[in-house]
């Protein structure tokens, strides 16, 4: 079972570590980190990553996976990825992404008519690819699995793994990563946050979309 990972420039570093960390360990795994050209990738917090394959090295996988970053939006005007993106998705059993990254799969024209989440701040812009935006931290649609922000993606990977290998061996992936989450705040979401809080980010997050 390949499973690939689509990296880039600027990209959030846990959207593709967390359910990397799950994923690799399902049964008969082979990962694939793949980038527009193979090399060392930085990530919007300074981390730097390598992607072992270019796009043409990559013709098929079982699961694709796409992270997000600030600048995924920005993916409307990358026709390379978009058709790699589109060619990858038609032979998989799952296709995914994480935060922004389901824009890149907008972009791609996977998500017209599907139910689908991203980050909060950007929930909107599926509308813009016919995607059916639903404020939940997982959507799945057919083959389609979307998460909402970052950390959702551990989420996402370990609802994947049971729907690849079963409830019980996803548990135990669970268990292996001691994912019991208990956070020193209640903010984790809009609903949750003070206002003044959700403000200041909204106001930062559309910045950060814009690019």
């Amino acid at each position: 079972m390949l499973i690939a990972f689509l990296l880039y420039e600027g990209m959030t570093a846990l959207d593709l570590v967390g359910p990397h960390e799950i994923l690799s360990r399902l049964p008969g795994a082979k990962v694939k980190r793949v980038a527009k050209a193979a090399g060392s990738i930085m990530t919007d917090s300074g981390m730097e990553i390598v992607a072992e394959y270019s796009l043409k090295d990559v013709e098929s996988a079982s699961v694709l996976v796409i992270p997000g970053s600030g600048s995924a939006n920005s993916f409307r005007n990358d026709p390379e990825v978009l058709d790699w993106v589109r060619s990858i998705h038609n032979t998989t059993s799952w296709t995914a992404s994480v935060c922004t990254g389901s824009l890149i799969l907008g972009a791609a024209g996977i998500l017209t008519g599907l139910k689908a989440t991203t980050h909060w701040a950007a929930m909107d812009r599926l509308k813009e690819w016919g995607a059916k935006p639903e404020f939940e931290r997982i959507v799945q649609d057919g083959k389609v699995m979307t998460a909402a922000g970052v950390s959702a993606g551990i989420d996402m990977a370990l609802t994947l793994s049971a729907n690849i290998a079963g409830q019980r061996f996803a548990e135990g992936l669970q268990l292996g990563i001691e994912y019991d989450p208990q956070p020193p705040f209640h903010v984790g979401s809009p609903s949750k946050a003070a206002p003044a809080v959700v403000d200041a980010l909204r106001i930062k997050f559309a910045a950060d979309f814009e690019k």
